[in-house]
């Protein structure tokens, strides 16, 4: 009966560390893709911080040039704040197809990129 009891006392001591090994595992995973998630948004944003800078100045240029041209300054102004106007129409009614699903894509594969090439080297071993 004593032997019954150890047996019992002992399982419940490893699955006690199983579990707790179990959710620290799952603690360190998640840490790691939000890690991961962050950094990647961290270097979105400084590329993006740049790209705006850099068409800030091309704008400016194109805009002084144009109203060169057009032997008036806001005449310039005017043409390029138009073709801004044209793009950003362009980015609103393909919003979904341009912006939203590329970056759900981006996410989901950051988060989920080690799961899924650890299940296709698992299929790729079993069918072997």
């Amino acid at each position: 009966m004593e032997n019954i009891v150890e047996n019992i006392e002992l399982l419940y001591q490893k699955v006690e560390t199983y579990s707790k090994s179990s959710f620290e595992l799952l603690q360190l995973k998640t840490l790691d893709k939000a890690t991961d998630l962050l950094s990647s948004l961290a270097v979105v944003c400084v590329l993006s911080m740049l790209l705006a800078m850099f068409t800030l100045f091309l704008t400016i240029g194109i805009s002084l040039y144009l109203g060169a041209i057009l032997e008036h300054n806001y005449l310039g102004f005017i043409c390029v704040s138009g073709g801004y106007l044209v793009v950003f129409i362009g980015l609103y009614v393909f919003r979904k197809a341009l912006i939203k699903i590329p970056i759900r894509h981006y996410i989901l594969s950051k988060c989920f990129n080690d799961e899924l090439r650890n299940s296709t080297l698992n299929n790729s071993n079993t069918s072997s």
